[in-house]
């Protein structure tokens, strides 16, 4: 079987000089490989298919044969790395924690253990006649954290 370090380590030696950023790899038993990439400017197929032609020349496939995936990371997917926060400030975000706790908002600082949301929510103090917007930081620990997903959003 082929090992996800080995993979890792070939694309990671081919994007070190890049502005891309590698997300995930995974490689199954049946030697089934899929690699993610993202980057701050997006994921052209041209450069899928050069990180493509590059795994393809480092494995031997008279060794061993496997099927190969090289793709940008999901807009729909929750984010894996650092970097996919980092590339979203700014960006509404869906969080949701391993409590179970969900919220959504605006994200706004994304550190090396922990990142913040800009939240708003409506409420109406005793004896007002209108709500009022409320706007608050809230501070998520990576740890605590199931998911984190950008959301789409079509006006």
């Amino acid at each position: 079987m082929i090992s996800k370090d080995s993979v890792y380590q070939i694309v990671e030696q081919f994007i070190v000089d890049t502005n891309y950023y590698l997300v995930d790899v995974k490689v199954t038993p049946d030697n089934k490989i899929s690699v993610e990439l993202d980057s701050f400017d997006g994921v052209t197929l041209g450069f899928c298919m050069e990180v493509n032609r590059h795994i393809e020349s480092q494995l031997d496939r008279e060794i061993e044969d496997y099927e190969l995936e090289v793709s940008s990371a999901g807009l729909t997917e929750p984010f894996k790395v650092l970097k996919q926060y980092e590339k979203n400030i700014g960006n509404e975000v869906e969080v949701l924690t391993k409590k179970g706790y969900k919220t959504n908002g605006i994200l706004v600082e994304a550190g090396e253990k922990e990142f913040v949301l800009k939240t708003e929510r409506t409420e109406k103090p005793e004896g007002a006649k209108r709500k009022i917007t409320i706007t608050e930081n809230l501070t998520f620990p990576y740890e605590d954290i199931k998911t984190t997903k950008y959301i789409i959003r079509f006006k």
